[in-house]
């Protein structure tokens, strides 16, 4: 019997191990549909079209895979088994339709927490300990399919969202290669999830960077930890242009005790900045825009 045709849809330094992983084990990859690397974003992660192009596995780089062309395409290629992994787009149901043994997606979360965009980075935002990667069944809403397998790993309250992605990596890997021959053979085991405890998050743009003083400091301190770089970062407006806010300390002896108005500059050395319950110390920050960095002085407002 031949072996199972697999159409790979995948991206990101997590579909560049996924494929390896299809590739070290001989799975019959018949394509990958993939992106082309955004010139207006910093591309600091492996992707899988380079090890497609080294096999000659066709690689295709659609801006809409759900056009009737493009499902023709797909449909010629008779694939057996679907695959995504931090694919970007929405797959339409004609398109998962296609394959015999079904549709299924490797997420950046332990679902049915944080399905939507960008998962890890949410997660740190809102304080998580825990974050994983799970396997489940593609279906019309995203992410919302049977699981089948995932796995978790603890990350620390000062880990970067980078951090936590390197850290989380490896597990997606691991859940894929215990599943991979009961995906190809049409019995993998499925669970549906728990709709009640669902939660949806959208994609994160560089203005979602903005510091509200009002939060609290640990609330802003995991902002700046979850889109710092290589993500755009966390800032402040002032003197048209940014204060880019690389990395701040919420407990330092420069915070400790102090209070003022959100957004008062407390001190200059170190910067020292008044939250909604405290301050944050501001170590590594950048200046965007016309001219010199604005000089800091104390009771000014950011």
């Amino acid at each position: 019997m031949a072996s199972p045709r697999v159409l790979f849809f995948g991206y990101s330094e997590v579909g560049a191990e996924a494929l390896a992983l299809l590739l070290e084990r001989g799975v019959n990859v018949v394509a990958l549909v993939t992106h082309e690397d955004n010139p207006n974003e910093k591309i600091w992660f492996r992707t899988p079209a380079a090890a497609a192009r080294e096999r000659a596995i066709p690689v295709y780089t659609p801006e809409n895979v759900n056009t009737p062309e493009w499902r023709t395409r797909f449909a010629a290629l008779q694939p057996d088994l679907i695959l995504s992994v931090y694919y970007r787009h929405m797959i339409g149901t004609k398109i998962l339709g296609l394959a015999r043994l079904g549709a299924f997606n490797l997420h950046g979360s332990l679902l049915p927490k944080y399905r939507g965009r960008a998962p890890i980075n949410w997660a740190v935002l809102h304080g998580e300990t825990r974050i994983g990667m799970t396997l489940h069944r593609m279906v019309t809403k995203a992410d919302a399919g049977a699981v089948v397998d995932r796995e978790g790993v603890e990350i620390g309250p000062r880990d970067t969202a980078e951090q936590a992605f390197r850290k989380v990596l490896p597990c997606g890997r691991r859940v894929l290669a215990r599943q991979l021959d009961a995906l190809l053979a049409g019995n993998a085991p499925e669970t549906p999830q728990d709709e009640t405890q669902a939660t949806y998050f959208s994609g994160r743009k560089p203005e979602d960077g903005r510091i509200d003083w009002t939060q609290g400091s640990r609330r802003i301190f995991n902002l700046i930890r979850a889109v710092t770089d290589p993500y755009p970062g966390a800032f402040a407006e002032m003197a048209g242009g940014r204060l880019m806010v690389w990395w701040a300390e919420p407990d330092s002896p420069a915070t400790a005790g102090r209070r003022g108005r959100p957004g008062e500059v407390l001190g200059v050395d170190p910067l020292t900045v008044a939250t909604g319950d405290g301050a944050l110390e501001l170590t590594r920050t950048e200046w965007r825009g016309p001219g010199a960095a604005p000089v800091l002085s104390a009771g000014m407002n950011l």
